[in-house]
């Protein structure tokens, strides 16, 4: 409950800047130009392409939306008001990944109008929309788990963006170098790839082994950043 009260703070707070209005002004415009460029100009009536896409533009919009997530509290002195309430820091982790995720949920429910859009011209599979957006929900949130760790040990928010954007690219293109590895090695490093597991979910196949894959990188970094906040009370 004090997460959802601290969430809801936070997403009002987004909504009270234009960074947010900008930041998914970009993100729709080119989703959308791809959507119908796809679909009028290629005559492809999927959105395969623009969720293939999103990951790509995830790099930049995770990273924009995640970055003041600490190191502006920080900035404001509203950190310590913060810890001087009667929440935990669990409480605190938890309504900013809440907050954070909830705004990429309004920003991607614009993109229901794609599928929407071909359900009213076409027959496309159901069981594969949905799939596709159950791997961006998950790819979003784990990416957010990142860009929250990063954020809790940053004191400047330029250098929290770039730090995440770089762990966010390395997740992404990391499976792109396993023909210059070992098979052993390179059976670890394509399931430390991000994008191996997104593809697999977005073509319907959600397997148990992608849904672990997501969820312990979204608890692993989530307990980084609880690490960090208490690092701050050992600190004083």
């Amino acid at each position: 409950m004090k997460g959802k009260i601290i969430a809801e703070r936070e997403l009002h707070s987004y909504f009270n800047s234009l960074s947010a209005y900008i930041v998914g002004g970009v993100f729709l415009f080119v989703t959308g130009w791809f959507f119908v460029s796809n679909l009028f100009l290629a005559a492809i009536a999927s959105i395969r392409t623009v969720v293939e896409l999103v990951p790509f533009l995830f790099l930049f919009f995770i990273p924009a939306i995640t970055m003041g997530s600490f190191t502006e509290e920080r900035k404001t002195g509203t950190i310590e008001m913060l810890f001087t309430l009667p929440v935990t820091d669990f409480d605190i982790i938890a309504g900013k990944f809440l907050s954070n995720l909830y705004l990429t949920l309004i920003i991607l429910s614009f993109t229901l109008f794609y599928p929407i859009t071909l359900f009213i011209i076409g027959d496309p599979d159901l069981g594969e929309v949905i799939s596709q957006y159950i791997g961006l929900i998950l790819l979003a949130s784990a990416y957010i788990s990142i860009g929250m760790a990063v954020s809790s040990f940053s004191s400047n928010q330029v250098v929290s963006f770039i730090i995440t954007f770089l762990i966010l690219f390395l997740f992404f293109i990391i499976d792109k170098f396993l023909i210059f590895f070992p098979d052993n090695v390179s059976s670890v490093i394509n399931y430390i790839s991000v994008m191996p597991h997104f593809h697999n979910i977005i073509k319907g196949v959600i397997d148990s082994t992608d849904l672990v894959y997501f969820f312990s990188l979204i608890i692993a970094f989530l307990y980084i950043t609880l690490y960090s906040l208490e690092r701050r009370h050992w600190n004083g």
